[in-house]
């Protein structure tokens, strides 16, 4: 088997492994032609190499392809072999980069060797330039995590669940808190108290996580309450909401699948923790903690701002953030617009490319609400 059919039976799989991959249509198990994946990295998307080192792995987590004991190939890189196919791929260009992660075998240890193995002869020997995106291990040393933020464009550690007593219902032999959290600590740590430029960087790679929703009960409360820890405590870049999938002979083969609607009601929630200034406990949620349908910024406009909507003249970039339908970038061009003069009409807004329709419930122009065109059916 050469690389590039490993590489795509590999990929048929690799998706679960959740962080940041492409989701295939629905209905489509057709092998894709190419192991690529698409990630964000800056402000585009980039395409990727997205495969595991092997899938062979001892750790029983409860939804997981992968599975010890559950029937199927194993296939295995070599660390040269992948990291040979891999330099292929991106002077071919058909990748800009690679996201590299392995399941476990031999123990965490041996395997984040085996990574940084493949990452250093993709670096050194070969001078890939390209992103990397390099997986660490569950209890990873502090040395090997060094070494991998010194290799990486970004790194990470699958939480999986939020809290203990959820990730046993999914990977019962996994350690919430000395495995997964501390070892993204590390990273963290590190990133804080040691000087990148002493390793030839000009700054550390950035830090994300994965939340595997719908298989162990979880809430979006409790999702969206770790989120704010990580981004407070850890600055992580990203937080990542997998919806689970039912994979047979495995022990959630039974669960139904989560809808993927969830997934974007968290994504949107999140942003609005990272980039709008919200904390979590401010985000609307149904009595059994959990977002209701629609977008929760406008679901949060239509309880506080209704009644109490925002002067558009004078609103701090904190308030202009809290509209519907205005994001960092709106904000900073209606700041400097007001500057200029006063926004007194919805023309003026419309001239700046804002969506009008979508703030209108919300907003004061000079004093006033503006006219708006109501709906003739609802």
């Amino acid at each position: 088997m050469d690389a590039m059919e490993k590489s795509l039976l590999l990929f048929k799989d690799a998706d679960l492994e959740k962080d940041g991959g492409a989701i295939a249509e629905k209905g489509d198990t057709a092998p894709p032609k190419l192991p690529v994946s698409y990630v964000t990295a800056g402000n585009r998307k980039v395409p990727v190499l997205k495969t595991l080192l092997t899938s062979a792995c001892e750790r029983d987590c409860a939804y997981c392809p992968f599975r010890a004991g559950r029937d199927g190939r194993r296939i295995t890189f070599k660390p040269e072999e992948f990291a040979t196919f891999a330099d292929e791929m991106h002077r071919h260009r058909i990748v800009e980069g690679v996201f590299l992660s392995s399941g476990i075998a031999g123990g965490s240890i041996a395997t984040q060797d085996r990574l940084l193995t493949t990452a250093t002869l993709l670096r050194k020997k070969h001078e890939f330039k390209g992103y990397l995106h390099l997986k660490l291990m569950p209890g990873a040393e502090k040395d090997q995590i060094l070494q991998a933020m010194t290799l990486a464009d970004r790194v990470s550690v699958n939480l999986e669940a939020p809290g203990e007593s959820y990730l046993h219902r999914l990977a019962p032999h996994k350690q919430f808190w000395d495995e997964l959290l501390r070892t993204l600590q590390t990273a963290e740590e590190i990133r804080r108290n040691v000087d990148p430029r002493d390793y030839g960087r000009s700054r550390w790679p950035s830090i994300t996580t994965q939340f595997v929703i719908g298989a162990a009960g979880e809430k979006d409360r409790d999702l969206l309450l770790w989120s704010e820890k990580l981004l407070k405590d850890l600055r992580l870049s990203r937080v990542y909401f997998s919806p689970f999938r039912p994979i047979p002979k495995t022990p959630l083969a039974d669960l139904p699948a989560e809808a993927p609607e969830r997934a974007v009601r968290l994504y949107r929630a999140f942003f609005l923790l990272r980039d709008y200034g919200f904390s979590a406990d401010e985000l609307p949620l149904t009595p059994n903690g959990q977002l209701p349908s629609g977008d929760p910024k406008e679901l949060w406009a239509k309880l506080h701002l209704a009644e109490s909507p925002v002067e558009v003249n004078t609103a701090s970039r904190e308030e202009l953030l809290r509209i519907p339908g205005i994001g960092p970038k709106r904000a900073a061009i209606l700041m400097a617009a007001r500057r200029q003069s006063r926004l007194s009409d919805v023309q003026q807004l419309r001239s700046l490319g804002m969506p009008v329709d979508k703030m209108s419930p919300y907003i004061l122009l000079d004093g006033k609400s503006p006219v708006r065109q109501l709906r003739l059916f609802t």
